[in-house]
């Protein structure tokens, strides 16, 4: 999605291509970093879109999916979004391939799964005991088992987002394989390779994530040479729009990815089809050429461009070209 310099963004296992462009949770996510870059989404094997006939879990599986999703795509080299178990897999793909990686942003991630960090036996029931719980209450509509765990990622989501997160679980993948995912996730190592990482690392957190704890990300960045911690007021597992760190993070990553800075909120509201329609005008294409690729009428192409003009607050096609290519667009 989107044009710019390119992101791709590690895959984690409660996801769906397709799916989650239509929820308020990761929808306004999407939106935010196609704007001024070339995102790169993928599914996690067993989950979305992906295969379901898989059987491991390991962390080398994972970083050969995300080996065989940049080849494909044809990157030569990128920066990465790391969050939750896309952490570790970002950090074990940088440090054997770090020819490729220009940057990380890591975001409520980890390097170490629970089962790594020297849990007490009470924590290591309660993990038992919750993934005893996905085998007999995933993605049910009646499950009060989707309750507890949309809690426990997003306890400060809207009653829309909540219920957007319960219906992700159903969604991204089957009770059988959530079970074997988070079993996997638990014993999930990528802190040997955290010493080889040499390239910018920017570490976001929320102060209050109960799935991956502060402590972790302070973990990571003592970890990674240079790298920069950033805590962020929040109780979410990651931050969510309609919440002050929401915007916080993409002020972060503009200041720290390379390339046309991600603007500010106007831009983030445009569809993905205004996106393309802007993606065109700043590519210098008039409203006839524009409904001749789009195979719309040319009026129709008027109306919606009057109206991403409104969005964006510009009055003139020159104003929004010039505003587009700052976001990176028309490249």
């Amino acid at each position: 999605m989107g044009s710019g310099y390119p992101l791709v963004n590690a895959a984690h296992w409660l996801g769906h291509l397709e799916f989650d462009w239509q929820t308020p949770l990761f929808r306004p996510w999407m939106e935010r970093l196609s704007c001024g870059y070339q995102l790169t989404r993928y599914d996690s094997r067993g989950c979305g879109l992906s295969d379901r006939n898989v059987s491991s879990f390991a962390l080398d599986d994972l970083v050969a999916d995300m080996e065989g999703v940049v080849d494909a795509a044809g990157l030569d080299r990128f920066a990465l979004l790391g969050a939750s178990q896309g952490g570790a897999i970002s950090i074990a793909y940088a440090a054997r391939h770090p020819e490729r990686v220009s940057h990380i942003v890591l975001c409520g991630a980890f390097a170490r799964g629970a089962f790594r960090r020297n849990p007490s036996p009470r924590q290591r029931s309660t993990i038992e005991a919750m993934i005893q719980l996905i085998e007999v209450g995933w993605g049910k509509p009646d499950s009060a088992f989707l309750q507890m765990f949309t809690t426990l990622f997003f306890p400060q989501a809207s009653p829309e987002q909540t219920r957007a997160f319960n219906l992700i679980q159903h969604e991204a993948t089957s009770p059988g394989h959530a079970a074997r995912i988070l079993r996997a996730l638990v014993e999930l190592d990528a802190s040997p390779y955290l010493a080889s990482i040499t390239c910018p690392t920017l570490v976001i957190h929320c102060r209050g994530d109960a799935v991956s704890s502060f402590e972790e990300g302070r973990f990571l960045a003592a970890s990674i040479a240079g790298a920069r911690l950033e805590p962020l007021d929040s109780r979410n597992h990651v931050p969510l729009a309609g919440e002050p760190s929401f915007d916080r993070v993409f002020a972060l990553l503009s200041e720290f990815l390379p390339g046309a800075p991600i603007v500010g909120s106007t831009l983030g509201e445009l569809t993905q089809h205004e996106r393309e329609l802007l993606d065109l005008i700043a590519r210098g294409l008039d409203n006839a050429q524009i409904a001749a690729r789009l195979d719309r009428a040319e009026k129709t192409v008027r109306n919606r461009i009057t109206l991403i003009f409104s969005k964006i607050a510009v009055e003139n096609r020159a104003q929004a070209i010039v505003r587009a290519r700052e976001a990176g667009f028309g490249r």
